[in-house]
C-alpha cells in the first residue's frame, strides 16, 4: 500500500502570534524507505549524523547545491505536496470565523460566500495595523486567542475591550458584531469546547486533502512524534472511520470527499525513518524560504531557487492576497458554510 511521510515545522501551539515562528507548515512526501535511504547516500554520501536535518545540514555551505538537488529530485520523481501557512493571517481567519461569522449567520447572510472571509482577513491583515491605531490589531489578536484557550469571562470581557478601544469604525463589517453589539453568539463560539487556535490541524487538513488526489488508491501515512501531530492523530482515526459518502467543494483547486482513501495512520521515530527525515528536508527548506521572502531573516538556501523546483499543485500556501478579484474567483461557490457545520457535528470532540 502507497505510503506518505509527513513531518512539520514552525509549530508554536494555541499562539500564532510568535514573531519568531511566523510561518508554519508540514510535507508529505509518498516514498518507501529503502528509496529515501539510497537518495540521501547519493546526495550526502560522507554524511555522518544519525539523523537527516535540514537545519544542521544547511549550516555548512558546502552542503548547499545537495540539499537543493535532493529536493529537485523528489519533486521531479515522487509524490510531494508542501503546505505554509502565516500564523498571524490564519489567526485572522479564526477570528473572523469565531468572533464575526455567527452574527451573521443569525441573521441569514453566508459570509463565507466566494470566500468573502479570506479576503476580509486579507485587508485586516495589511490594512489594520494603521487603520485600527497603534498597536490594537496586535492585541486585539491577542485577546482574541487568549480567550479561545483559557473561555473565562474575564478574557472575553478583555477581548471587548480590546475592540471597543480600537478605531473599529474604520472596519465595522469585522469588528462591530464585538464593539457594538458583544454579540452573545461570538462569544459562545469561542468558548464552546474543543474550538482553539491551534493550526496544525489545518495544515494536515490542506495535506490530506492533496493526498486524496494523489493516492490512486487506499493509502497510509507514518508521521513524526512531534508534538502537533500526535494531537490531531486521534482526529485522523476518526475521519478514517467516518463511512458517510460526501462531497464538499472548498475552492478551485480543493475538495474534500468521504470516505477517504486514507486507510492507517502510524507514528514513528524519525531516527529511524529515513523517508520522514527527507520530510523534514523538504518543510524545512519551504519555511525558511518563506521567512527569507518576508524579510524576517536570511536563509541559507537561495529562497527563490527553493520555491522554483515546485510545481503549482505541489504547494499549498495559506498567505494574505489584496487581489480581491482573484480571490473572489478562485472560491466562487465554495460550501465553506456546509463544511464547518459538517465538521462540527461529525468531528467535533469537547
Amino acid at each position: 500500500m502507497e505510503c506518505f511521510r509527513i513531518d512539520e515545522s514552525g509549530y508554536t501551539g494555541f499562539d500564532l502570534l510568535n514573531s519568531e515562528q511566523r510561518f508554519q507548515g508540514a510535507t508529505a512526501i509518498a516514498i518507501d524507505d529503502d528509496e529515501a535511504k539510497r537518495l540521501i547516500h547519493e546526495h550526502f554520501p560522507k554524511l555522518q549524523a544519525e539523523e537527516l536535518k535540514y537545519r544542521a545540514l544547511a549550516r555548512r555551505p558546502a552542503n548547499h547545491p545537495g540539499l537543493l538537488a535532493l529536493q529537485r529530485d523528489l519533486l521531479a520523481h515522487h509524490k510531494c505536496v508542501t503546505c505554509v501557512c502565516d500564523k498571524r493571517f490564519l489567526l485572522l481567519l479564526m477570528f473572523l470565523d469565531y468572533a464575526v461569522e455567527p452574527y451573521y449567520y443569525e441573521r441569514g447572510i453566508d459570509f463565507y460566500q466566494d470566500g468573502a472571509n479570506y479576503s476580509l482577513a486579507s485587508l485586516l491583515y495589511a490594512t489594520g495595523p494603521t487603520l485600527l491605531g497603534k498597536g490594537a490589531l496586535d492585541r486585539l489578536l491577542g485577546c482574541f486567542q487568549r480567550a479561545v484557550k483559557e473561555k473565562s469571562q474575564r478574557a472575553l470581557d478583555d477581548l471587548i475591550e480590546a475592540t471597543r478601544a480600537s478605531r473599529w469604525q474604520s472596519l465595522p463589517e469585522a469588528l462591530g458584531p464585538l464593539a457594538q453589539f458583544a454579540a452573545p453568539e461570538c462569544l459562545q463560539a469561542i468558548t464552546t469546547p474543543g474550538v482553539s487556535t491551534d493550526a496544525a490541524f489545518v495544515v494536515l487538513q490542506s495535506l490530506v486533502n492533496r493526498m486524496e488526489v494523489m493516492a490512486v488508491g487506499p493509502y497510509r501515512v507514518e508521521h513524526d512524534q512531534s508534538k502537533n501531530l500526535l494531537t490531531y492523530h486521534d482526529l485522523l482515526q476518526r475521519y478514517i472511520h467516518h463511512d458517510e459518502a460526501i462531497t464538499f467543494r472548498q475552492s478551485d483547486i480543493a475538495s474534500i470527499t468521504f470516505p477517504l482513501k486514507l486507510h492507517s495512520v502510524a507514528q514513528v521515530d524519525s531516527k529511524t525513518s529515513p523517508a520522514v527525515q527527507l520530510a523534514d528536508v523538504m518543510i524545512g527548506a519551504a519555511i525558511e524560504a518563506a521567512n527569507t521572502l518576508t524579510g524576517q531573516r536570511v536563509g541559507a538556501l537561495d529562497a527563490e531557487a527553493v520555491l522554483g523546483l515546485y510545481e503549482h499543485h505541489q504547494f499549498i500556501h495559506m498567505l494574505p492576497s489584496v487581489d480581491f478579484a482573484e480571490q473572489k474567483r478562485f472560491r466562487q461557490g465554495t460550501q465553506a458554510t456546509q463544511v464547518i457545520d459538517y465538521f462540527a457535528a461529525n468531528f467535533h470532540k469537547p
